[in-house]
């Protein structure tokens, strides 16, 4: 799959689970670990958890299973590093204290 089709495929996957706030950042120039960051929004710790648990499951199916993930047994922010993408799926309050759209913009 190539790029742009994948992460057409994650932002499908979170956008299935009813995320909020979609945010799909180019780090190609800024970063060396990755290219692409996608950044949501979930309601609850609960949502945030069930959100990225979606894309996990769904990015194995597609054998295309992530590198790592953090943060998933506390829900506040999760972080599903899919190689050339990742996902950061967070609580409102965390997102509004971290700003990575600022940071990373």
């Amino acid at each position: 799959m190539n790029h742009q089709s994948f992460k057409d495929f994650v932002i499908e996957k979170v956008d299935d689970m009813k995320a909020r706030d979609v945010k799909v950042l180019d780090v190609s120039e800024k970063s060396w670990v990755t290219d692409t960051m996608i950044i949501c929004s979930g309601n609850s710790k609960r949502h945030v958890s069930s959100i990225a648990e979606n894309v996990i499951v769904e990015c194995k199916h597609a054998e295309h299973a992530p590198l790592s993930v953090e943060g998933k047994d506390t829900g506040e922010w999760v972080l599903v590093d899919l190689g050339e993408i990742v996902l950061h799926v967070m609580q409102d309050e965390t997102r509004d204290f971290y700003q990575l759209e600022k940071l990373w913009a």
